[in-house]
């Protein structure tokens, strides 16, 4: 059984309210508001149990540190916003990515990652 700390609470309720997968830097940050005395140590710490506890799953970016997200939501992909480096998720598939599958071969799962500016960057660039 895991402890319930001040520490795990703060950290948990930060991935709830975010809404999308954050890096440990930014659950620090958030977690830190209810918690001061919170490090980074920690966080990695807390982020490695509920993720073997499965309370929550990696989100893997090509050439990126992992960020991560409640578990047990639908199938769904990721928007990178290049600016500020933060990942949101993207509701719904692509319905013909197994028409782009060679002949002989079998799609077992697919990764989506869309790239470009978010709505806070796009503002601050017009």
């Amino acid at each position: 059984m895991i402890r319930k700390t001040r520490q795990r609470s703060a950290i948990r309720e930060a991935l709830e309210t975010c809404g999308r997968p954050m890096s440990p830097d930014e659950v620090l940050a958030l977690a830190q508001k209810k918690v001061s005395g919170l490090g980074i140590a920690t966080v990695y710490r807390n982020l490695k149990a509920l993720v073997e506890e499965g309370w929550l799953v990696p989100v893997e970016l090509p050439g990126e540190p992992a960020r991560y997200e409640l578990a047990g939501k639908d199938h769904h992909h990721h928007f990178h916003c290049r600016a500020c480096g933060r990942v949101f998720e993207l509701h719904g598939c692509v319905d013909k990515l197994v028409e782009m599958v060679p002949a002989g071969f079998a799609m077992t799962g697919h990764e989506l990652v869309l790239y470009g500016l978010c709505g806070s960057c796009q503002v601050g660039r017009n």
